[in-house]
C-alpha cells in the first residue's frame, strides 16, 4: 500500500468565545470563554447535567450555541467521538478504518487527474489551462508539505492497540458489537491526527489493556485533547489541565484531576469565607438603615448605604454535594468456606475454544477481579457460575450461596410499572429505609425523578436504578460486570466504599483501574485460552500487562 501524507502541526490555537446555551428560560451556561493550545490535554468535569457533553458538541460543530462562537484556523481539524454512536455497516474493519485517509486519497487522486489532463491539452495560453496550473500547484504544495506516513503500518498498529487482531481486519463491521464499532471510529480519529480530539467517555467501550494503549497514544502522539470521562485513573494519567463546568460558568485549572480536586476545595473555602464576610456586612448595613431611616441627620448616610446594597454584587458559592451518604450492605447470609470451586473447566463454541482446563477457587469473603481482553472468556466464566451455559469439567457452587448478578441486561429486568421510589422501597430493609430519598439522590434521582415510572427512564437511568436495587438485596456472592460505565465519580466512590465493607464474596469484571485499586485482592487473567491466577496488586499487574501489551503491538 502506498504512502500518504498527514498535515503539519497547527500553529494557532482554537478558542471558545463567549459561548452561551439557553433552553427555554433555563441557562445551561453563559459567556464561557477559553483557549485550547496545541498540546493541551483537558479534562472537562462537572456534575451530570452541567452541560459538559453539550459544550463538547458545540466545539465539534455538532450543535450551535445560543450565542457566542468557536474560532479556529482555516486548516484546523477537529475530531469528535460521541458517547453513543450510530454507525453504518457497509464495509470491512480495514475498509472502514481506511476512510480516515479519504481526504488525503481524494487530494492525491485530484492531483493525478489534473496532471493527466495537462499532458493532453494544448491550449497553453488559455485561462482554463492557467487555472488548472494554479489548482494543481496549490494542491501539490499542500500535499507535499506534510509528513509522510505508511498507511498499512499505521492502520495495523492502531487497530491492534485498540484490541483488534489481524483476523478481524477483513471481517464486516456488522459482525461486531456497538462497542467494537466505536473502537473503529476511535481508530479513524487517531489515524487522522487532528489538531483537536474530543472524546466523550471513550473508555466505556474498550478493555483495560486497550485503555492503557490509548493513554500512551494520547500522551505521546496526539496534539490537543478534551475528554469527558468518569475513569479517574485515565483522566489523571493523560490530562494536564481541568476545566470545571458548574452553575453556568467554568473554572480553568492548570492541573490534572486529582490536583484540581485540591484546588477546588481551596476555592470553595475562599468563597465560603468571602460569602460569610459579605453577609455580615450586608446585615450590619441593613441594621443601620432600619435603625436610622427616619432620622433626619442620618438621611444621607442611610440613602448612601441603600444605594451601595442595591449595587452590591453578591458572592456565590459553587454548588457542592453536601450529602454524606454512606451506603452499607445488609449482613450477608453466611455461605460455605468455598462459595465457588472450578476444576478443569473448558468451554468451546463449535471450533472456537474460549478457554481450556480453567481452575478457580474462591474463598468466603474474597474480592477478586476478572481481567483480560474482550472475548477471552470473562463473561463466559460468569455465565458458567450462574448456570446459564453448558461446559466441560466441574463447577461447584458452595453451601447456602446466594448470588447477586449485575449484567448489561440488568436494567431490562426491572418492573416498568413501578416508580423509581417504589422500586427501591419494595426491597429496602432496616435503617436504609429512612434514607431512600438520599440514596436515590446520590444516584442522580432527585426531586420529581423519584415519582417517574421505570418505563419512561433512559437506558442509563435504568442501569443506575438496577445497581441500587442489586446493592440492597441480601446476597453473599456479588458478581458485577462493568458496573461503573454509567456512574459519575462520586457515585462510584459510594459503591466502592460499600463494596470494601461488603462481608460476602465479590467478583468484579471491570476495566476501571481506579475502581479496582484497593478493592480487588486477587486477579484472574483471561487470555490465550487460559485462566491464570495472579497475587499482585491491580497496579502491579497492570504495569506488567502494559509492558507485555506494548511489546505485542510493536511486533
Amino acid at each position: 500500500m502506498q504512502n500518504v501524507y498527514l498535515r503539519l502541526k497547527l500553529e494557532r490555537m482554537i478558542t471558545v468565545n463567549d459561548v452561551a446555551v439557553h433552553f427555554g428560560g433555563t441557562i445551561l451556561f453563559e459567556n464561557i470563554s477559553f483557549a485550547i493550545n496545541e498540546n493541551d490535554k483537558i479534562a472537562l468535569m462537572g456534575k451530570n447535567g452541567a452541560g459538559k457533553s453539550t459544550l463538547l458538541q458545540i466545539i465539534a460543530g455538532v450543535k450551535k450555541p445560543s450565542s457566542g462562537n468557536i474560532s479556529a484556523p482555516k486548516e484546523a481539524k477537529i475530531a469528535y467521538l460521541p458517547q453513543h454512536l450510530l454507525a453504518k455497516d457497509n464495509a470491512t474493519v480495514l475498509e472502514e478504518t481506511l476512510k480516515a485517509f479519504s481526504e488525503i486519497f481524494k487530494m492525491k487522486a485530484e492531483i493525478d487527474a489534473i496532471n493527466e489532463a495537462l499532458t493532453v491539452r494544448t491550449d497553453y495560453e488559455s485561462d482554463e489551462y492557467m487555472k488548472l496550473i494554479e489548482t494543481v500547484s496549490e494542491l501539490s504544495e499542500k500535499y507535499y508539505s506534510i509528513e509522510e506516513t505508511n498507511v498499512e503500518a499505521e492502520v495495523e498498529k492502531v487497530l491492534k492497540g485498540l484490541g483488534f487482531v489481524a483476523e478481524d481486519f477483513n471481517r464486516p463491521t456488522s459482525e461486531f458489537s456497538g462497542g467494537w464499532r466505536m473502537r473503529i471510529e476511535l481508530a479513524k480519529i487517531l489515524l487522522q491526527k487532528p489538531d483537536l480530539i474530543l472524546l466523550d467517555e471513550p473508555t466505556n467501550h474498550i478493555d483495560i489493556e486497550s485503555v492503557q494503549w490509548l493513554e500512551d497514544f494520547l500522551i505521546n502522539s496526539a496534539k490537543a485533547v478534551i475528554v469527558i470521562s468518569h475513569d479517574r485513573a485515565f483522566v489523571d494519567n493523560i490530562t494536564n489541565r481541568t476545566i470545571e463546568v458548574t452553575m453556568g460558568r467554568i473554572y480553568d485549572y492548570k492541573a490534572n484531576y486529582s490536583h484540581y480536586l485540591e484546588l477546588r476545595k481551596d476555592r470553595r473555602a475562599h468563597q465560603q469565607k468571602a460569602y460569610a464576610e459579605q453577609q455580615k456586612m450586608i446585615a450590619e448595613n441593613m441594621e443601620f438603615v432600619e435603625r436610622f431611616k427616619g432620622t433626619y441627620s442620618k438621611t444621607n448616610q442611610v440613602q448612601s448605604r441603600v444605594r451601595m446594597l442595591d449595587k452590591l454584587k453578591l458572592v456565590e458559592i459553587d454548588e457542592v454535594d453536601s450529602s454524606a451518604l454512606k451506603l452499607k450492605f445488609p449482613p450477608s447470609p453466611r455461605s460455605g468456606q468455598y462459595p465457588v470451586v472450578v476444576n478443569d473447566l473448558s468451554k468451546s463454541y463449535d471450533e472456537h475454544v474460549v478457554f481450556k482446563n480453567a481452575n478457580l477457587v474462591l474463598e468466603r469473603g474474597e474480592k477478586i477481579a476478572f481481567l483480560g481482553k474482550n472475548g477471552e472468556g470473562k463473561s463466559t466464566m460468569v455465565k458458567a457460575i450462574m448456570g446459564e451455559i453448558n461446559f466441560e469439567g466441574k463447577l461447584e457452587v458452595g453451601h447456602n450461596v446466594k448470588i447477586g448478578y449485575f449484567a448489561q441486561n440488568q436494567a431490562s429486568l426491572l418492573d416498568e410499572e413501578l416508580t423509581v421510589f417504589e422500586t427501591i422501597d419494595h426491597i429496602a430493609v432496616g435503617d436504609i429505609r429512612t434514607q431512600i430519598k438520599n440514596l436515590l439522590g446520590a444516584f442522580m434521582f432527585g426531586g420529581d425523578d423519584t415519582t417517574k415510572k421505570v418505563k419512561v427512564l433512559s437506558g442509563g437511568e435504568k442501569t443506575r436504578l438496577a445497581m441500587i436495587k442489586l446493592l440492597l438485596e441480601p446476597v453473599n456472592v456479588l458478581i458485577l460486570d462493568e458496573p461503573t460505565n454509567h456512574l459519575d465519580m462520586r457515585t462510584k466512590d459510594i459503591i466502592k466504599n460499600a463494596l470494601k465493607d461488603f462481608d460476602g464474596t465479590l467478583i468484579l469484571v471491570s476495566h476501571d483501574r481506579d475502581f479496582l485499586d484497593g478493592l480487588a485482592e486477587k486477579v484472574f487473567e483471561f487470555g490465550n485460552k487460559r485462566v491464570k491466577e495472579h497475587f499482585e496488586t491491580i497496579s502491579s499487574f497492570m504495569e506488567l500487562k502494559k509492558l507485555n501489551h506494548l511489546r505485542e503491538i510493536e511486533k
